[in-house]
């Protein structure tokens, strides 16, 4: 029983180690912390092998940390790293005898001949340390779970962002050679040539495509617009293109939009049906006929949309992941950025600009984890409609945060003149502007720039290839004398009976 206090009182004084739980001791490996140590003293090979894969607060003996937070000071500060040097910073941190003073340093350099074996010693400490994080996250979140004042959905969102967290700090990729990255390429480039030039997600859109190459794996594409513009209505046309006639699975997640809301535009845009007759539900006969038939290929796309409101990023990397385990998901679309909250323990901390720079920069990590294109809408500051002349967005109307810009791989824009009453473009030959947008690339890191013109469709909130034609079964119902689909004028679409049919 004494023997039990004694050890139980050393664990209180180690400083921020786990309690002993149940009579076990945390996970640690306390030879291998002196081992990668004394390596580290003896030889500068250790150092350059282990700095970059530990921490101080990695050590289970806080001597250790102390130990190792002196070494990590002089690699910094680029002096050389020896049992002298490293007593001599300890000394001006004051930390020398809390660190076992110079005996302890030389018993150190003894217990090792060479820092063989020290990088395979110091992946060892580090799951020692996460194992630790993890008893100790669990710890709290089953005594956080005990306590009925807590809400259940903080406490998940907690949860998952503290599990970030260790992700985040500890999970580190190493560099790899360039004999295997050669490889790589050229096993990437010969399978881009089987698909004569198309080595990401096509869009659907032929001359978006060609400059893009489709969508790229890891990249992060900003799609940003004034509202009104189209942003939801071109992914939305985007995603259906992908799904039925690449059959490519697609993940939306609509902070703005209900799920429901999001398929009903699609069953608009698949069967030429207008979004306010689908609304009010008066079909003519032959519609009817052509919405059970055509509805059946969406019904049958590999689409998933989650509609859940203020999603934060941790919540979004969980859901992610778990699509592209399950449903082999290639590509993600967040309609849109700023209405994402940080979530965690970002929440409430920070100003808004801050928040959103935060939430750019894990969409990428995002994108580069699970090696697929994220595509997230943005929205653009008012200075677009107050600028004279060209009402053409900039990539400086991004809004709330120029790290938008920075963390992108592709920023993009859409812009429509009709939205700003004019009838024709502002190009040499002034050709008629009327049901269409421009898909404008204003930043692309892996290729050209360029303004691309698609049809728009506002009656369907729809776009397509500008030379594409109206659907031939419509065109058939009109030489019939069949009551045809109304295709109302993009302008239409912004009546004061059809608001919601608005693209956003």
């Amino acid at each position: 029983m004494e023997k039990a206090k004694v050890i139980q009182s050393k664990g209180m004084k180690m400083g921020n180690i786990i309690n002993l739980e149940q009579g076990k001791l945390p996970p640690q490996a306390v030879d291998l912390e002196e081992a990668v140590l004394g390596a580290m003293l003896i030889d500068k090979k250790g150092v350059d092998d282990v700095i970059d894969i530990l921490h101080p607060d990695v050590f289970y003996k806080p001597a250790h940390q102390y130990i190792y937070q002196a070494i990590f000071h002089l690699f910094n500060a680029s002096e050389p790293i020896d049992l002298l040097t490293v007593s001599n910073q300890l000394r001006k941190q004051s930390q020398l005898d809390a660190a076992g003073g110079d005996y302890y340093l030389i018993n150190l350099t003894q217990k090792v001949s060479s820092a063989a074996h020290v990088e395979f010693h110091a992946r060892i400490i580090l799951q020692k340390y996460i194992q630790r994080q993890l008893i100790s996250i669990s710890s709290e979140i089953i005594k956080s779970s005990y306590d009925e004042t807590t809400d259940v959905f903080d406490l998940l969102d907690e949860a998952e962002a503290k599990l970030f967290d260790i992700t985040q700090g500890n999970l580190k990729k190493s560099s790899e050679a360039a004999e295997n990255l050669v490889s790589q390429a050229l096993k990437k480039i010969e399978e881009i040539s089987n698909k004569e030039g198309m080595s990401g997600v096509p869009t659907g859109f032929t001359k978006v495509d060609n400059i893009t190459s489709g969508w790229q794996p890891s990249d992060l594409v900003i799609l940003a617009a004034r509202p009104g513009m189209g942003k939801t209505a071109f992914v939305m046309s985007m995603a259906k293109n992908m799904a039925i006639e690449f059959n490519i699975p697609v993940a939306i997640f609509s902070l703005e939009m209900s799920s429901v809301q999001l398929i009903t535009r699609m069953i608009s845009s698949e069967t030429g049906i207008s979004s306010e007759k689908l609304r009010k539900g008066n079909l003519e006969a032959f519609e009817w006929e052509i919405l059970n038939r055509k509805v059946k290929n969406l019904s049958e796309a590999p689409v998933y949309i989650d509609d859940t409101p203020s999603l934060s990023i941790f919540d979004l990397r969980a859901k992610a992941r778990r699509l592209v385990s399950q449903h082999d998901v290639k590509i993600v679309v967040i309609d849109y950025l700023q209405l994402m909250t940080v979530g965690g323990n970002g929440k409430g901390g920070g100003n808004r600009e801050q928040e959103i720079s935060m939430i750019s920069r894990n969409l990428k990590a995002l994108a580069k984890e699970l090696n697929i294109p994220v595509i997230a809408l943005s929205q653009l500051s008012r200075a677009v409609e107050t600028r004279g002349g060209s009402k053409r967005p900039l990539l400086s109307d991004l809004r709330e945060s120029g790290a938008i810009e920075q963390d992108a791989d592709i920023v993009s824009f859409i812009f429509r003149p009709e939205y700003y009453g004019m009838t024709e473009w502002d190009d040499d030959e002034r050709t008629p502007c009327e049901g269409q947008a421009e898909f404008i690339i204003a930043k692309h890191r892996n290729g050209g720039l360029d303004n691309i013109r698609l049809k728009f469709v506002g009656k369907l909130a729809k776009f397509a290839n500008l030379e594409e034609g109206f659907d031939t079964e419509f065109q058939s119902s009109i030489n019939t004398g069949v009551s045809p689909v109304h295709f109302g004028s993009a302008q239409d679409a912004f009546g004061p009976d059809d608001e919601e049919d608005v693209p956003f």
